[in-house]
């Protein structure tokens, strides 16, 4: 550092700046100590800065393993990967604005457990998707590092201290399934999700149920489907199982709690001859780019998942400064319906729902 310090003609002060808050330091200043550092070699070493400044430079984040482990297709496990991704890569944009570094940790065989303490141990602050990391190992890191909790809500009380970042799921699904009834005139709806572990599915299939019982449709207390894993291959083989079903008519639109099973219905329905949206609609939820390169392309609720990663780093970085104010931040953001072609229309601009 000193090095660089004395080729740039600088301060050593001004050479921690540019690596610990780049933004402070003016772009011709910033260039000039950058050159000198490619030129030597140095690459700036986050053991001693963190001995020195009692801090590692670092923010974590901890989130499931989506990918299906029952099957071999690279492809579907990709696409199950795509939420998480949006997340990662709007924490990392923010982390990288303040000078931080991001450490992710996706729960392996045996869940996420054993990767906790090893995150929490190598960062400033952690974030975390609901119900990912046992309660009494969230109490544990909170007491020395600030956590964030991501998705889903506060079901244990004993987390409301907290900061936590939602989105508005429930109203999201409710104008959803609103459009299918009131705009296409539809009354047979299934609804697919998860088990009951999903916070956020299950928020969806309150909006889904909301907005049928006002419109006097009978959606019964349960999603007509549960599924093991939310990937493309288990909404195939969802539309599958429905399409083959011998009691009843069969339903006029399938409403999936996200866009991967959703997809993975099109193909199903194409692979029968099923016309969609002509013979049945078909919905999802979050809004990933692949819903809008599929044929027909999908209706869904997009939710701001880059956005979601931002605010989790702000707060986090927020708290680390001191600058968050003793109460706990819950923020819930909004959400926006995108109207496409698989429930037959053409595709129009967002409306947003929810607060901020």
């Amino acid at each position: 550092m000193y090095d660089v310090a004395e080729r740039s003609g600088v301060s050593i002060a001004t050479v921690s700046r540019v690596y610990r808050n780049p933004d402070s330091v003016r772009a011709a200043t910033r260039e000039r100590v950058l050159a000198a550092a490619r030129e030597l070699g140095y690459v700036p070493s986050g053991n001693a800065r963190g001995l020195a400044s009692r801090s590692t430079g670092v923010l974590g984040l901890c989130f499931p393993d989506y990918a299906d482990p029952g099957t071999a297709d690279i492809e579907d496990d990709d696409a199950a990967m795509l939420y998480s991704d949006q997340i990662i890569r709007g924490m990392e944009r923010a982390a990288r604005r303040h000078g931080y570094a991001l450490l992710i940790a996706a729960s392996l065989e045996g869940g996420p457990e054993s990767l906790v303490a090893k995150v929490a141990g190598r960062v400033d602050g952690f974030a975390v998707l609901a119900r990912t990391v046992p309660t009494e190992e969230l109490e544990v890191i909170s007491r020395r590092q600030p956590v964030v909790m991501l998705a889903g809500p506060r079901a244990d009380p004993s987390l409301d201290h907290l900061d936590h970042v939602e989105v508005a799921n429930e109203d999201g699904q409710y104008e959803l399934t609103r459009h299918l009834l009131n705009d296409h005139g539809l009354r047979r709806l299934a609804y697919i999700g998860v088990d009951e572990s999903s916070p956020d599915v299950e928020a969806r299939f309150r909006g889904f149920h909301r907005a049928c019982a006002e419109a006097g449709v009978d959606a019964g207390t349960q999603p007509a489907l549960r599924m093991p894993m939310m990937t493309q291959a288990e909404g195939a083989r969802a539309a599958d199982l429905l399409c083959e079903a011998t009691t009843g008519e069969r339903p006029e639109a399938f409403v999936f709690a996200n866009d991967q099973m959703a997809v993975g219905a099109l193909q199903a329905l194409e692979r029968r001859g099923v016309r969609v949206p002509d013979d049945i609609a078909v919905t999802g939820f979050d809004g990933i780019p692949l819903s809008r390169i599929v044929r027909p392309s999908l209706t869904t609720v997009r939710q701001p998942m880059v956005r979601l990663g931002e605010q989790a780093a702000e707060l986090l970085i927020d708290r680390l400064r001191g600058e968050a104010g003793a109460d706990p931040v819950s923020l819930m953001l909004p959400v926006s319906l995108a109207r496409r072609a698989s429930c037959g229309c053409e595709e129009a601009g967002p409306g947003t729902f929810g607060a901020v």
